[in-house]
């Protein structure tokens, strides 16, 4: 919801918030980011090298709406110039970043009044990647590559965000009155009897 309200901002800040969420990618990674890192194709999969904690490397798959927002922001500037930029021209930082998530956030609670009782950060954003991703069906182990996690433990995390919200959707409905209302004996049916004595 709080992407597809920003369609109409400026192209720079909706690009940024597409790559975060579609890349899953550390604040730090976005606002270092530079040209050369990314592989945009009009036609066919692109993709985005990231260089995240201990300078460790890592691809992530880009949408071709994602490559499409992002290949103005290139197009004819030198390799190993920041992708994103600040108003000034120079590379964004990461309290810049920061900035432009309050920013929307604040235009995107005029229709999601629910987003003004949450705290939504860049982070969050990248949270929201890895619960989506789980949530899709994607295996933890690709999760965990494709957030640049050394650990197994710290993707594991939304694995159990996950089931906490599957708790508290069982805990809503209590199984046993459902089961109850649905039961009914087959000599009670009419129908059934009928269809039995039409053999």
């Amino acid at each position: 919801m709080f992407l597809r309200t920003l369609r109409t901002v400026e192209a720079g800040a909706y690009a940024l918030l597409l790559f975060l969420y579609n890349s899953g990618a550390r604040v730090t990674e976005a606002a270092s980011l530079k040209i050369e890192d990314l592989n945009l194709r009009s036609n066919a999969l692109s993709d985005v090298r990231l260089q995240g904690k201990g300078r460790k490397t890592r691809q992530c798959p880009l949408w071709p709406d994602t490559a499409k927002q992002l290949l103005p922001l290139t197009r004819g500037r030198s390799q190993d110039q920041p992708v994103f930029l600040n108003r000034l021209g120079q590379s964004i930082t990461r309290y810049g970043i920061h900035a432009i998530v309050r920013k929307y956030l604040k235009r995107a609670c005029a229709s999601c009044p629910s987003l003004l009782r949450k705290r939504v950060s860049p982070h969050t954003i990248r949270h929201t990647t890895a619960t989506h991703l789980l949530r899709s069906g994607v295996d933890i182990n690709t999760i965990r590559a494709w957030l640049g996690h050394v650990s197994l433990e710290t993707t594991n995390l939304y694995a159990e965000v996950d089931l906490e919200r599957k708790a508290q959707a069982l805990a809503q409905c209590n199984a046993l009155q459902v089961a109850s209302r649905n039961r009914t004996r087959w000599r009670d049916d009419p129908s059934l009897i009928a269809f039995l004595r039409a053999l």
